[in-house]
């Protein structure tokens, strides 16, 4: 095999290489898209139920307050 045959077989062994790692490059980019979506979901979800449970504390201590008050009279 002359050296150009082999320089040439080495050009396309490079570019299949790119290619396949572009490839592989924008696949991550998208899973990485889908990532940070499902991280703003979930963060939203967290926050709503923290919120939630803000709510229920303070309405405990409203059920507690009135226990408290009953049991003093």
């Amino acid at each position: 095999m002359d050296l150009l045959a082999k320089l040439n077989e080495k050009i396309e062994d490079l570019i299949r290489k790119y290619e396949s790692l572009k490839e592989e490059n924008e696949k991550l980019k998208t899973e990485l898209q889908n990532t940070k979506q499902l991280l703003e979901e979930k963060d939203s979800k967290l926050l709503e139920c923290q919120e939630q449970m803000a709510l229920k504390e303070i309405e405990l201590e409203e059920v507690l307050a009135k226990i408290e008050s009953i049991l003093g009279k």
